[in-house]
């Protein structure tokens, strides 16, 4: 299970919070996807949250592993009682993956022993006698159990991983299209201001080796909400364009104003990469 995480880092004195899930957790530290960049070395403050209700867990911790998204972190510190915390929440994942497991051998087990009653003619069907029914009508139905099983384990699979597919995939943004029209076009300088969350992208090492830089010029509708619901870019290599908008996407803007209330508008961002 993923326990949803934020990790804290001070970027010219200005702690900038980046968001991401924890994909491991031990009594040394954790693995993690994270939105945004961190540098072997930097030194962060965590906040894991095992569960709803529980106390999130906080500590400080030092980057020790980074492979674009994928992080390793030491925890610089521990008290006996988040040491314990993590134990609790270990023991609590391995049981329910235990149980799960459990249910699946019960339930080939039933379907095992089903079958061989019907191949000997003793599988009981209310009150009646042996089911004489056609082998190749239960072949069917052996058939869809197993259709039924894997459709099962395939939706919980969907349904614990979705939320990551966009995270670990570099995909785009909504066009513009499918999204509100922009109700103004923003400066700027004036959106900038209003900046909450910013993410530095990375800069990609077949980039580097390709010597290329610049800056690339990206088009960006910001949501009444503050968060950028569509953007594309304006100029540069392919490459430089994609990772640009793959930090753009994670950037948070406070609500901008039209006549008091919050509007959808556009703006242009400007990001840069050189070596």
């Amino acid at each position: 299970m993923l326990a949803p995480l934020d990790v804290t880092v001070l970027r010219s004195g200005i702690p900038d919070t980046v968001p991401g899930r924890a994909l491991d957790v031990c009594e040394r530290g954790i693995a993690a996807i994270l939105a945004g960049e961190l540098k072997p070395g930097d030194s962060v403050g965590l906040e894991v949250r095992f569960s709803d209700t529980a106390e999130p867990l906080r500590t400080r911790a030092t980057v020790r592993y980074q492979d674009k998204l994928r992080y390793g972190l030491e925890f610089m510190a521990m008290s006996a009682e988040q040491r314990n915390a993590i134990r609790v929440w270990a023991k609590g994942i391995r049981q329910e993956l235990e149980g799960k497991d459990a249910e699946a051998d019960t339930l080939n087990l039933t379907v095992e022993a089903a079958g061989k009653a019907q191949q000997r003619g003793k599988l009981p069907l209310g009150g009646g006698g042996p089911l004489r029914a056609k082998p190749k009508r239960w072949g069917r139905v052996w058939l869809m159990v197993g259709v039924l099983i894997l459709v099962g384990a395939a939706g919980g699979w969907w349904e614990w991983n979705r939320s990551w597919q966009e995270l670990e995939s570099g995909s785009e943004l909504p066009q513009t299209a499918s999204v509100e029209k922009p109700q103004a076009q923003v400066s700027a300088e004036v959106m900038q201001k209003l900046l909450i969350h910013r993410v530095e992208p990375v800069y990609p090492r077949e980039a580097r080796n390709q010597h290329l830089q610049g800056v690339i010029a990206v088009n960006v509708v910001v949501g009444r909400d503050g968060s950028v619901v569509a953007m594309h870019a304006l100029n540069g290599p392919d490459i430089l364009a994609q990772a640009a908008m793959d930090a753009l996407r994670w950037w948070k803007f406070e609500p901008y104003r039209l006549n008091g209330e919050p509007a959808v508008v556009e703006t242009t961002v400007a990001v840069e990469f050189k070596r």
